[in-house]
């Protein structure tokens, strides 16, 4: 810790560090809603071949786990995290502008513009910037993780990873208008209602802004110096004997299995969601868009009523605070259960405010967990691992409601059964999680500090 600020975090450095992820926010809003709906809706390219390329994100997370381990016991540049944050967002905004460019060249083809550029090169940068990308995501994502960890007390951490988690939701909203109003969308005008420059424009201003707001966010956050304390046992330790470590420990394979299926569940809900809505209920396009803005809204006040409860009473842990969410998730999933098998339009809203809670419960209770689980000396190694899991387990669930979806409406032809049983899959999963979860949070309270965590994650491998 010799290299880094004083381990005590104040609102307001919290508030400037966790504008990093109001660009991250941003950065999603960019690739996977407003390049994607250029892509198939407008170019009418494979939806199935732009999904491989905005999902190499999941196949790139392990180098994440390398990454945050050798930010735990090397320097470079005299940084241990800032190196690798800095330089993965470098890659993003560097890919970005690449992205832009390409983009912006099939436009002009689609418009029948003469075009500098052959189609292999073309989608050579395209494949070229989503590499870049998702490198650039996996090595900075969970040394982020473990920048917070080092600049907040243990006391802190749960509001510090909070507040950044609630700057990520606000980035989807403040992404989305912001992108509305730089590329506005005519559906009249035509199956292209903007132009090559608009596009360009687009992607250039957003490399611009996103690289600024990376780099003034993080800015002073950790110090420059020549050396730091490295234990004998981070040292003498390998990958390999970090990693089994979680399996080893009953305790830990408790708080990975809960990780992995309260993320892949809470999620299985993320490609039907609209389509439920205007399948079943015939919904327009205009008024399931806005479903984001509901359950976005519920979100951010679920995450800071439990910032709130977390900093006023002591009753309140990371542990129940994950309950919580998981039990008001559970509540959603079983009111769109309904709201599809029995045909109940006037459920779809109260369902949407459920999961809107529940996911800003349970993620400020469960990033608090991940932090809690990250031993001192290891947090860059366990963290990248937790995000590695957490990002597969998210791809297997957004994946695993399309699926589940097609299978189900092959075998019974009616929509309505189709979507039920993604929601009915979605309240058996997450209540599996929720069992698992109990055993976590009774584990925990028997902590009570990183030094007592750290000596018995420590014995279980002996």
């Amino acid at each position: 810790m010799d290299n880094l600020k004083s381990a005590d975090l104040s609102i307001g450095h919290n508030l400037k560090i966790a504008l990093f992820h109001l660009g991250s926010g941003m950065a999603d809003v960019l690739t996977t809603g407003v390049w994607n709906r250029i892509m198939v809706a407008d170019l009418g390219f494979s939806a199935t071949f732009v999904g491989l390329l905005t999902g190499l994100r999941y196949f790139l997370a392990p180098i994440g786990v390398i990454a945050g381990r050798y930010s735990d016991t090397h320097r470079i540049g005299g940084f241990r995290r800032l190196f690798w944050i800095w330089l993965g967002r470098a890659l993003m905004a560097i890919s970005t502008l690449t992205l832009g460019f390409a983009t912006a060249e099939l436009v002009r083809r689609a418009g029948g513009q003469t075009a500098g550029a052959s189609p292999a090169a073309l989608w050579g940068a395209l494949i070229f910037s989503f590499l870049l990308f998702s490198l650039g995501g996996a090595i900075s994502g969970s040394t982020f993780l473990a920048l917070i960890y080092d600049r907040a007390a243990e006391h802190q951490r749960g509001r510090a990873v909070g507040l950044v988690w609630t700057f990520l939701l606000l980035g989807f909203t403040f992404g989305g208008i912001f992108f509305s109003i730089m590329l506005p969308h005519d559906e009249s005008a035509g199956a292209i209602a903007f132009s090559a420059d608009s596009v360009l424009t687009l992607f250039i201003v957003t490399a611009g802004a996103l690289t600024l707001i990376w780099f003034v966010s993080l800015l002073g956050e950790e110090k420059r110096t020549r050396a730091f304390a490295v234990s004998k046992d981070q040292t003498t330790s390998s990958l390999r004997q970090d990693l089994s470590l979680v399996w080893r420990s009953r305790q830990m394979r408790f708080f990975l299995f809960y990780l992995t299926m309260s993320m892949a569940f809470a999620f299985l809900q993320d490609t039907v969601l609209e389509p439920f809505a205007g399948q079943v209920f015939g919904m327009e396009a205009h008024i399931t868009n806005r479903f984001a803005a509901y359950w976005g809204g519920m979100a951010i006040l679920g995450s800071f009523a439990s910032l709130l409860l977390l900093r006023r009473s002591p009753a309140f842990n990371h542990g129940n605070i994950s309950q919580a969410g998981v039990l008001v998730l559970i509540l959603a999933y079983l009111v769109f259960a309904i709201s599809s098998i029995a045909e109940v339009r006037p459920l779809v809203t109260p369902g949407l405010i459920l999961l809107g809670i529940g996911l800003g419960v349970w993620n400020i209770g469960t990033l608090g967990l991940m932090m809690d689980w990250s031993p001192a000396g290891r947090a860059g190694a366990f963290l990248g691992f937790w995000t590695f899991c957490v990002t597969l387990a998210r791809g297997a669930g957004v994946a695993g409601g399309g699926i589940v979806r097609d299978l189900m409406l092959a075998l019974s032809g009616e929509h309505a059964a189709a979507y039920g049983a993604v929601f009915c899959l979605g309240l058996v999963g997450l209540s599996v999680a929720w069992l698992a979860l109990r055993y976590v949070r009774d584990y925990r309270e028997d902590v009570h500090s990183e030094a007592e965590l750290a000596a018995i994650l420590s014995n279980a491998l002996d």
